[in-house]
């Protein structure tokens, strides 16, 4: 039975919590952003409030064994900062037994990087590049039956478990999907994971009209069953970024020496089909702004998308294709963006996403529900100081996309089911 964190008794109980604190770190191990955190501290502070006490358990990174470089007491302080409170430290999360049960109402234990641990994923470790299946068969029986005593172990800290890590609710892991299972009446959603699951909600099932989508990116293989699965959805779906030559391609455009993916064009033609056959604008790039080199510094050229000349790289979107898009966004009432429009991440070509970040926020200002999701789409707004200028802001990046594609989550199946 799943509980809610405003109703749930915490006094004198100990709360297992799984956040996301899978923060970019510095060369010293500063961290550089810390969203992930600040998003899970008005959970964390509603189990001190209520008179309990703290477990908390995260990844970071992706380490294949014990590595110094990746261990949760980099981030211990400011964690601690941020929560008003100190945090002890685990060494390590299989051995915690004394200092959980020592804790005090009030108090918080921060476990050591889940992930130092293959049974977390689940996924055997160590084998030999020429290993064969039945050796690969046999190492993650082995990983498998092992994992039911580490999740075992871990619930063994707590009286009640808190999932609010959305950004980890589409990895079928042992702290995301496995653990509630030793909490059937007293696991729930932390004010995050709520947040993030109304959002989604939301846009799918229950967004007024007309609902714009904006996919933007590299690549469509990554996107393609989010496309899909959109087009039973929107009204308009605005393609940008890298992924919008492989349309132009599937069409005949000369596309230069620009991003895109040739085994897609079949699954682009059908993509404009469908949308055809249920009336969904699809609405591409009119003119992009293309580059002679990949780089910030390149000299540059706006050209139509459907004829950038050899040599030449689309990297964002140009003037006549926002003002297209200004007009479908203001029209908007539920806005979905998820992807830049271009390469984001060089100044010179980061024009375009930050117009339509500019225009998303004057839709969310007259009226419109807006989510943003996606790393670049994110620093995008939050450099701009948008990030309350739109209706939310998603932690999730392929958590959201598998979400908007339709998918059942394992981190949030776990606490519904």
């Amino acid at each position: 039975m799943q509980q809610y964190i405003d109703s749930y008794d915490f006094s004198g109980k100990k709360a297992i919590v799984r956040v996301d604190f899978n923060v970019p770190l510095d060369d010293d191990f500063n961290i550089t952003d810390d969203t992930r955190i600040r998003a899970a501290i008005p959970t964390l502070k509603k189990v001190l409030a209520s008179g309990g006490s703290l477990i908390l358990m995260s990844h970071l990174g992706r380490p294949k064994g014990v590595d110094a470089k990746f261990s949760l007491k980099h981030i211990q302080q400011h964690i601690a900062e941020c929560l008003g409170a100190p945090v002890q430290f685990a060494d390590d999360c299989q051995k915690a037994d004394a200092q959980a049960a020592a804790l005090k109402p009030g108090e918080v234990l921060l476990l050591e990087n889940l992930r130092f641990y293959a049974e977390e994923e689940g996924k055997p470790r160590g084998l030999a590049a020429d290993a064969s299946d039945e050796e690969k068969a046999a190492a993650k029986k082995a990983v498998k039956e092992s994992q039911k005593e580490f999740v075992k172990k871990l619930a063994s800290y707590a009286d009640c478990y808190i999932n609010d890590a959305f950004g980890t609710a589409h990895r079928a892991h042992a702290s995301t999907a496995l653990i509630a299972a030793y909490f059937p009446n007293d696991k729930m959603f932390g004010y995050l994971m709520e947040k993030e699951t109304a959002a989604v909600d939301n846009i799918l099932k229950n967004a007024r009209r007309p609902f714009t989508a904006i996919i933007g990116g590299s690549k469509v293989s990554s996107k393609l069953g989010v496309i899909k699965n959109l087009l039973d959805k929107v009204d308009n779906l605005i393609i940008c970024g890298g992924m919008s030559y492989t349309f132009v391609k599937a069409q005949g455009g000369r596309i230069g020496d620009s991003i895109h993916e040739d085994e897609l064009i079949p699954d682009a033609l059908e993509v404009l089909r469908t949308a055809e056959a249920k009336g969904v604008n699809i609405s591409l790039s009119a003119e992009t702004v293309a580059g002679k080199e990949f780089s910030d510094t390149t000299e540059r050229r706006t050209v139509d998308i459907f004829n950038i000349p050899d040599g030449w790289h689309g990297m964002d979107c140009g003037e006549a294709s926002l003002a297209r898009w200004k007009e479908i966004i203001l029209a908007s009432k539920t806005i979905l963006w998820n992807g830049p429009a271009g390469v984001f991440e060089f100044p010179s070509f980061a024009h375009g996403t930050e117009q339509i970040a500019t225009y998303i926020a004057e839709a969310t200002q007259n009226g419109a529900y807006s989510l943003v999701g996606g790393g670049d789409s994110v620093a995008a707004v939050t450099r701009m100081g948008f990030s309350d200028k739109v209706s939310y802001v998603s932690t999730g990046g392929g958590a959201l996309l598998e979400a908007i594609e339709g998918k059942e989550l394992p981190g949030v199946a776990a606490i519904r089911n």
